[in-house]
């Protein structure tokens, strides 16, 4: 069988492009539905954390998308990972960064 060819997909988060690398459509695919992911946590995380640093926005909205990733997984496993720790930190960080918590604005 014939390895897929690699091809360049552009995506949009937060309005901003980036070119991802790809291995065929069905890589594209799913690159296109994990950037759609991101960028619609990534404006829920904006919204709620009243932030507007990037870099603050983009490590919530990775927890966020951990914390589901870890939730599922112990679904499906019935056991905890250590990784349940997640939902706490995320918890922690959106405190300190909403208006009049400890973090930057």
């Amino acid at each position: 069988m014939k390895p897929a060819a690699k091809r360049t997909v552009e995506v949009k988060i937060q309005g901003r492009p980036y070119r991802i690398r790809a291995d065929g459509d069905t890589d594209a695919g799913t690159v296109n539905r994990a950037a759609a992911i991101l960028d619609e946590t990534m404006e829920r995380v904006r919204l709620r954390a009243g932030t507007v640093d990037s870099v603050d926005i983009a490590v919530l909205a990775a927890l966020n998308i951990a914390n589901t990733l870890v939730a599922e997984r112990e679904t499906k496993t019935g056991t905890k990972l250590p990784d349940q720790r997640v939902a706490a930190m995320l918890e922690l960080l959106e405190a300190a960064l909403a208006p009049g918590g400890a973090g930057r604005h």
